[in-house]
């Protein structure tokens, strides 16, 4: 890795593992961006989807910045209507968690009361915000079979995308996938963490015409 690189990842790794340093997120969304793209996919991503999903998608620079700039806007929104999700701004994109005991009874994808307000909620603020792409991750911990997780995590992901879809989000926008138990985010040797691996994950990044828009200098906020 030549010393340009270098320099890329480093800055994109204190970004997003010091996420409260007082660096504004449009700032971090031209960062990332400037010439990372794919690359900061392959570097940070390979054990986080979601994040690799939100860093290949960036445009980086000044329009990378203008796109960063809209997502603190919607994140702002998302934080202060979710209850037991957590909201992180990543370059330019936006991560949601949710942790599975929150969205589903054991076993289960059949989405809870408190679950369908949530997203109610979300639902509407994705409308606000509707120049965007979403996709819904689904995971487990290990406990059972690769298969049954796998299927499991999949519907989970599937109950989630069709509940927005139902509350007036565009289904063009929306895509899931269940990874299973292939991506963890801690160990599965603890409780807590088999807890932290069992979740549902939104992520919303820039779509096409968000991104000409930022481009072309024509992005206007509210």
């Amino acid at each position: 890795m030549n010393k340009s690189n270098l320099f890329i990842y480093l800055m994109m790794l204190a970004i997003i593992t010091f996420p409260s340093c007082n660096t504004s997120n449009q700032t971090k969304g031209a960062v990332i961006g400037a010439g990372a793209g794919a690359a900061a996919g392959a570097l940070l991503g390979k054990d986080n989807k979601a994040v690799a999903i939100i860093l290949g998608a960036a445009v980086g620079g000044v329009a990378g910045g203008l796109i960063g700039n809209y997502m603190d806007k919607q994140a702002a929104k998302i934080q202060d209507d979710l209850e037991g999700a957590t909201v992180e701004r990543v370059g330019e994109g936006i991560l949601i968690t949710f942790d599975s005991g929150i969205l589903f009874d054991i076993a289960s994808y059949s989405l809870k009361p408190a679950t369908r307000s949530n997203l109610d909620k979300l639902s509407v603020t994705m409308e606000k915000y509707n120049e965007t792409e979403i996709r819904v991750l689904g995971h487990t911990d290990d406990t059972g079979t690769e298969k049954y997780n796998a299927t499991l995590s999949k519907n989970r992901a599937g109950a989630v995308n069709t509940y927005l879809v139902s509350k007036g989000v565009a289904s063009s926008r929306l895509t899931n996938t269940g990874y299973g138990e292939l991506d963890p985010i801690a160990t599965n040797e603890t409780i807590e963490g088999r807890e932290m691996n069992r979740r549902v994950e939104i992520v919303i990044v820039a779509d096409k015409k968000l991104q000409r828009a930022a481009k072309n200098g024509d992005l206007t906020m509210e």
